[in-house]
């Protein structure tokens, strides 16, 4: 019965610790490995336009929806103006509102954004276009344009191209001259097909955005056609027909309403500049957890104070090590003074390293070993006993670090991270054993607390594993399932396996 609850109770701590880390791994974004950047794009927009004494009403179109990118944050500079972003029939506007102006004016939007293949925002299926009013011999034109396009296509996507392939002939015949004959850009040329496939009943809009491929002083905006299939939008190149999308390309906004509009302002002008950055992929997690109002960020160790965070971040790899001990103790059988010493003289070769640590670590226990013995001579009681180890532990790590000193060996000097009860500890354990059970059983236990903390050294030295378990404490649930799980274990541990294969039988 209990051990069935200690399963239940595994169970119930992986699931929860799992459950944690996919969250926010997967819908936070926050990195499983250490030192991860990712590429965000800023884009700023700047509005300029002259105006005489007077109240302006400055509305420029901002993205609404991007698909594969997820917009990281916005903000605006526009001294002395009211500020807003408003949802208008197209999409979102940044608004601009001041009582009175003078001049010339340049007010500022801009927006940061990363990639996130994640992302495939879409709004809701569009009904049926209303067949468009065209004047003739326009609309006659259209319509044989349609209809040879509608014979030789399949479906919405091969009509479209079929459409843009007739459009963009070197050798256009006199309808598609006519329909062609007031484009002057290729906004207005998009705008034109728009109307075409809305005659075909199939609804198209004009997408407008820029390919984030390099950094740029002055971007301009690139039109891009969008038809719906009746399923979702499909992206065609309005130059070669081709069904795609350029690489990395922002919407910025859809439709056939101008980019700006400023009510008591002259010459209106707008121009865009793009910029790439490499942030921090947990500074980026941060930025949309707080977005999305999640409290992870809030009970995250990266809210704590710098130094804090330093600490836990030894701290955190304490229980690696304690599960380390457990491995060794319990599954293979290696025989150590104490359960904590070994992770704490690992924590020491951390700063030491490891082969002066073993060094200085030898150095240490050998000589207050023979001082130990010794003091047998006095016949202390236990207390007095300890404290004189205690002393004599701090006077041998003095001396070490002076004569390291002397001898131009800096690493001696670290001598003083090791913890010295500990040290002290063990040179009393170490001798204990060594009067009631040998010096080769005394021995064996101290190559293996020192085998234990070379084995959970190794680990707790791993960066990728420190960044992980940092980043989420989490899986100390999932590690505290398995200890349980290790701490049910009856069977041979590895070293038994050895001691008592002459037993083994063919």
């Amino acid at each position: 019965m209990e051990q069935r609850y200690v399963f239940v109770l595994a169970a119930l701590l992986t699931a929860l610790g799992m459950s944690v880390f996919f969250y926010k791994w997967q819908v936070l974004g926050f990195p499983v490995t250490e030192n991860q950047e990712r590429p965000v794009w800023t884009v700023e927009a700047a509005v300029s336009f002259d105006s005489g004494p007077g109240s302006i009403r400055a509305q420029l179109r901002i993205p609404t929806l991007t698909p594969g990118f997820r917009m990281l944050n916005e903000n605006s500079v526009s001294r002395g103006y009211g500020y807003g972003t408003p949802f208008g029939d197209d999409g979102r506007i940044a608004e601009w509102t001041t009582r009175r102006a003078d001049g010339e004016q340049t007010v500022y939007y801009r927006v940061s954004v990363f990639e996130d293949d994640a992302i495939d925002e879409s709004d809701t299926t569009p009904p049926f276009p209303p067949m468009p009013v065209i004047k003739e011999p326009m609309n006659t034109a259209v319509q044989v344009l349609v209809e040879y396009a509608r014979e030789r296509s399949a479906d919405t996507a091969s009509l479209t191209s079929e459409v843009l392939r007739r459009l963009n002939d070197p050798s256009p015949d006199a309808s598609v001259e006519l329909i062609l004959s007031d484009v002057d850009n290729s906004a207005k040329f998009v705008a034109v097909v728009c109307e075409i496939l809305a005659s075909a009943r199939i609804p198209a809009r004009v997408v407008h955005g820029f390919p984030l491929t390099e950094r740029l002083r002055s971007a301009d905006l690139v039109s891009w056609l969008e038809v719906h299939d009746g399923d979702r939008w499909l992206y065609f190149n309005p130059v070669t027909g081709e069904e795609s999308l350029p690489e990395r390309f922002l919407v910025w906004w859809r439709g056939n309403e101008p980019l700006v509009n400023v009510e008591g302002g002259s010459d209106v002008r707008v121009e865009f500049a793009i910029q790439e950055n490499h942030i921090d992929t947990v500074a980026i997690a941060e930025t949309q957890s707080a977005k999305r109002g999640s409290s992870a960020i809030d009970f995250s160790l990266y809210s704590l104070p710098i130094r804090t965070q330093a600490v836990y971040s030894v701290l955190l790899m304490i229980p690696i090590g304690a599960f380390i001990m457990v491995i060794m103790r319990n599954m293979v059988g290696v025989d150590a003074f104490g359960t904590f010493m070994p992770v704490l003289i690992a924590l020491a070769f951390r700063e030491t390293k490891l082969f002066w640590g073993v060094i200085l670590f030898t150095l240490l226990v050998t000589l207050g070993l023979t001082i130990r013995f010794l003091l047998d001579r006095l016949r202390l009681l236990l207390v007095p006993r300890l404290g004189a180890v205690l002393i004599i532990v701090v006077m041998l790590m003095l001396i070490i670090s002076m004569t390291s000193h002397r001898l131009g060996l800096e690493t001696g000097l670290s001598v003083a991270l090791f913890p010295m009860v500990i040290i002290s500890m063990t040179i009393e354990r170490m001798s204990v054993v060594w009067e009631e059970r040998g010096p080769a059983d005394a021995i064996r236990a101290g190559v293996g607390s020192l085998l234990v903390a070379v084995a959970a050294y190794a680990f707790m030295g791993m960066n990728w594993l420190e960044h992980l378990i940092f980043t989420f404490p989490e899986l100390l649930l999932v590690l505290l399932a398995v200890v349980l799980l290790f701490g049910r274990y009856t069977g041979y541990r590895l070293t038994e396996l050895h001691r008592f294969k002459v037993l083994v039988k063919d």
